[in-house]
């Protein structure tokens, strides 16, 4: 098991009506939860670059324009957990 796969919070499956496996958020979830807030102010070009794909617009899409900003800070938050957990198993 990687450190991405360690869970932070482990449940036995028995308590789910499973057997010997645990369950629940890893601590890469746990850290991109707890990450500072992430700016939108990062530039249209990169955020796509980020994302893969173009930004829709505001003007035509509204809900998809949102949805793409939150994939972005979804994989930012991603992006700064692995580096928490990079940084936490350095000596």
């Amino acid at each position: 098991m990687s450190n991405k796969d360690t869970f932070a919070f482990p449940t036995p499956a028995s308590e789910y009506g499973g057997h010997g496996t645990a369950f629940g958020m890893t601590l890469r979830d746990y850290f991109a939860a707890h990450t500072a807030e992430v700016s939108d102010e990062i530039g249209i070009q990169y955020a796509e670059k980020i994302v893969g794909r173009k930004m829709p617009d505001f003007a035509a899409l509204p809900l998809d324009n949102a949805a793409f900003w939150a994939e972005y800070r979804a994989i930012m938050r991603y992006i700064e957990a692995d580096a928490m957990l990079a940084a936490r198993v350095k000596p």
